[in-house]
């Protein structure tokens, strides 16, 4: 194997538990998103754009769809030989195997994989956020600061705050403080999961957190913690683009949503930045005579007989005479049928939506989730609701 300066470790395996019904048998990476990506799409394109040609996927919770749609990475350029992608579950060693215990213990359990390239660099990646991001720029910055760590930082609302690893930040850029999700913060600088490690410091306190009991073996609860401790220089490096946490019903219906705006923060069009994903190689969309679309992304393959208004519709969808869909995110190859009401709804693949049914409040706040392959009549009695 050739030797690369920076190397990718894409974790893959969250449960996803927030987003209820929608992952109940789908790795969180593998929900959609966008009208015709996965969420994991935006950090492999991510990798593409910034020179990244090798890529570890580790995988845990229901990987079969996301392994599948993965493949052998040929929509990210990361279909070769030196180098390439690389899908990295827990597998049983020599001296026995477990699941993977924390993200930094999925790292230490594929240091060998890491060790075949003998980077100078290892970029430590999430599959569930989206965002576009240079990384080579992250690592001229990383290289600039003679950093042994570092960390994207986001400002977020401070109401936001406690969901993330907050820091505080010199004028230098050194990270003189770090709290993995407080109760309470102090800064609204947010860690975006996305870190740089020059790898011999990385390959030191994987091994050293191994090898401590108490560990959660998490980077945010503990090696981050470990390296302040120990005096290591941990830069942050300020992001201020478009980034979404989609952890949460209510955030993938708002980041979907924000793409419908008049002049959209994350730009799905931007001809330099592509988003590369698994084409479905569907028809193109068709628009019946009194069918109405308004402000809405509709995807190849819909056939359109009703109304559409500020939604985002995925290939497949069918809407029958006289439906309304508002509001709502509704995923690939799902049936509306006649005079059916969809508002403010995040409806799953293949769901059946018979005619005359209503599904969502239009004068409410909450988001309502209708289940994969859910056949919801026009009186539905369990329909998931997020609280905003």
């Amino acid at each position: 194997m050739g030797r690369k300066e920076m190397i990718a470790m894409l974790l893959a395996g969250g449960e996803g538990k927030r987003l209820g019904v929608l992952t109940k048998d789908l790795a969180k990476p593998a929900v959609y998103f966008g009208g015709k990506y996965r969420i994991i799409d935006f950090t492999l394109s991510n990798c593409a754009h910034s020179g990244i040609d090798t890529v570890g996927v580790l995988t845990q919770y229901q990987p079969l769809e996301l392994n599948r749609y993965l493949g052998i990475g040929t929509p990210w350029g990361l279909d070769r030989k030196d180098g390439g992608m690389a899908i990295l579950p827990p597998y049983v060693k020599q001296k026995g195997g477990v699941w993977y215990k924390g993200t930094a213990n999925a790292i230490y359990q594929n240091m060998a994989f890491i060790e075949r390239y003998n980077p100078s660099y290892v970029l430590i990646i999430s599959g569930d956020h989206i965002y576009k991001m240079n990384y080579e720029l992250m690592l001229q910055h990383h290289k600039r600061r003679g950093a042994d760590l570092t960390i994207a930082g986001i400002e977020v609302d401070w109401k936001e705050a406690s969901r993330f690893g907050v820091m505080h930040v010199d004028d230098e850029d050194r990270i003189t403080a770090f709290e993995e999700k407080p109760k309470n913060p102090t800064s609204n600088i947010a860690s975006m999961g996305v870190y740089i490690f020059s790898w011999p410091a990385l390959q030191n306190y994987l091994s050293l957190d191994e090898a401590n009991r108490t560990s959660n073996h998490d980077f945010g609860k503990d090696i981050i913690p470990a390296m302040m401790k120990d005096g290591l220089h941990i830069s942050a490096y300020s992001f201020k683009g478009y980034w979404k946490d989609v952890g949460t019903i209510e955030s993938l219906w708002e980041a979907n949503m924000d793409l419908l705006a008049d002049e959209p923060s994350l730009d799905l069009s931007d001809k330099n930045w592509r988003i590369y994903s698994v084409s479905p190689n569907r028809p193109a969309q068709y628009a019946a005579p009194g069918a109405e679309l308004t402000s809405s992304m509709v995807t190849e393959g819909c056939f359109i007989e009703g109304t559409v208004e500020r939604s985002v519709l995925f290939y497949g969808v069918e809407s029958e005479i006289g439906s309304q869909i508002s509001e709502s995110v509704v995923m690939p190859n799902v049936k509306i049928g006649k005079g059916a009401r969809v508002y403010r709804s995040i409806i799953g693949e293949g769901a059946v939506i018979e005619d005359g049914a209503t599904v969502g409040d239009p004068d409410g706040e909450d988001i309502t989730v209708v289940a994969i392959g859910e056949r919801v009549g026009r009186n539905p009695v369990l329909l998931e609701v997020e609280q905003p």
